[in-house]
């Protein structure tokens, strides 16, 4: 038996809670930290994120109205219409309004909802608006505390496997590559020296 299940089953006799979002996450309308401007240049301080695929869209030097999210306090950017998502612990500023910004409420880890999050297969079936209505009534299971420490910890854990194993695999294809080319470069030049060879003028 491993350690998180020693913990359920000393912590969780019964089994686990299973409760709507909407009852351990606040969320927040972002229209204070809207761009003002698209006028993005990478050389600016603040990204500007979309809770798409693209996530930061460009940086502003616009100061008013930043969100400031931090490692010690992250936060979630929820799409409204797609409902994708993003962890976010860094100031930002937001693209525009059909996201919502996500905090977690008392008893409850940010990041285990986030995880937790993840589970859920709902795809929005038409272009509207879906936290209210639909996504925060989507239950997720709500076990005590230190059960969800544990859970985060063995998840950031693999989380960081897998970013290690990324960079590992990358540069190795990397270095394949470059090897690749270095040898289809040297065996596909014996016809320039054959070329050579044959233009030689005969000495004999």
């Amino acid at each position: 038996m491993s350690k998180l299940d020693r913990m359920i089953a000393e912590l969780c006799p019964d089994g686990v809670e299973f409760v709507p979002l909407g009852e351990v996450i606040d969320y927040e309308q972002p229209t204070k930290y809207i761009v003002s401007s698209t006028n993005y240049n990478d050389d600016y301080e603040i990204p500007v994120l979309t809770a798409g695929q693209t996530f930061i869209l460009g940086y502003t030097d616009e100061q008013n109205g930043i969100y400031r999210a931090s490692k010690n306090n992250p936060v979630i950017i929820f799409d409204d219409f797609t409902t994708s998502f993003h962890w976010v612990d860094f100031s930002f500023k937001i693209k525009s309004s059909a996201m919502k910004i996500l905090t977690a409420k008392n008893n409850t880890l940010l990041r285990y909802l986030y995880y937790a999050m993840k589970c859920i297969s709902y795809i929005p079936s038409s272009h509207a608006r879906q936290w209210i209505q639909v996504y925060s009534e989507i239950k997720i299971p709500h076990p005590p505390l230190p059960i969800q420490l544990e859970i985060v910890r063995i998840l950031d854990k693999f989380t960081e496997l897998q970013a290690e194993l990324q960079a590992e695999l990358q540069a190795e294809l990397q270095a394949r590559l470059t090897q690749y080319e270095y040898y289809r470069n040297s065996l596909l030049s014996f016809g320039v020296v054959e070329r050579e060879r044959v233009e030689e003028p005969f000495n004999g």
